[in-house]
């Protein structure tokens, strides 16, 4: 499979968030977001082929329990179902990151699924040539209802503006999501950006009973990949 970086480090989001983990990370995505930190797995996809007992002896390296599986996304490879049956057998805590949009039976302690909104639409990046694909694909609802129905789970909102809550409290609604389960972070690349989006995002978690989440990896190491 397509491997863009296998590297251990803490994770920095989520309800795992502090937790030190091996994370491996897929190369390909089906979709393009305006703000993706990871281009190098989507906008212009990169990486080597590794086999499965090369990822395993890779991760075994560090002594680590929790492995996180991201991309990219990584739902869209055969091989990721492959690759999670190995790290359950061999006795790691497995997070799965996802955008939602594709369903597979994969091994997953936690899946981490991150559905995209109307705010991650390509409308001016690369002349829009990946809006249309991009809003077609970004929100699938029954695939959503599926994951969340077969795995313990997070869902994980980038969050722009205030009035991207709208739309979140629809996808949550419709999908008849655990809102204890929902996470609210705010969208940035730097320490600044997060700090200043995360303050009137903090009061938007404290109305709604949303949980506030944090991008420790962005605040400890910048935006940087291997972090």
């Amino acid at each position: 499979m397509k491997i863009s970086e296998i590297f251990y480090s803490i994770q920095g989001e989520g309800v795992l968030a502090g937790v030190p983990s091996v994370f491996i990370r897929t190369s390909g995505c089906n979709l393009r977001c305006a703000w993706c930190d990871t281009p190098y797995t989507s906008w212009q996809p990169e990486g080597d082929e590794r086999s499965i007992d090369e990822i395993l002896a890779e991760v075994e390296r560090h002594s680590c329990k929790s492995v996180v599986v991201t991309g990219g996304e990584p739902m869209l490879t055969r091989d990721t179902v492959g690759l999670t049956k190995r790290l359950r057998e061999a006795g790691h805590h497995i997070t799965v990151e996802t955008a939602g949009t594709v369903h597979q039976y994969v091994e997953c302690d936690l899946m981490s699924i991150s559905p995209k909104l109307a705010n991650s639409t390509p409308h001016a990046r690369d002349g829009g040539r990946w809006a249309a694909q991009h809003e077609r694909l970004r929100y699938q609802p029954d695939v959503l209802r599926r994951l969340t129905t077969v795995y313990p789970y997070q869902l994980k909102f980038v969050v722009c503006a205030p009035g991207d809550l709208a739309e979140i409290n629809a996808m949550v609604d419709e999908i008849r999501a655990d809102r204890e389960r929902v996470i609210l972070m705010p969208e940035g690349t730097d320490a600044q950006t997060l700090h200043d989006r995360g303050r009137w995002l903090v009061e938007v978690c404290k109305k709604e009973q949303y949980r506030y989440g944090p991008r420790l990896h962005v605040d400890i190491y910048g935006n940087k990949r291997g972090v």
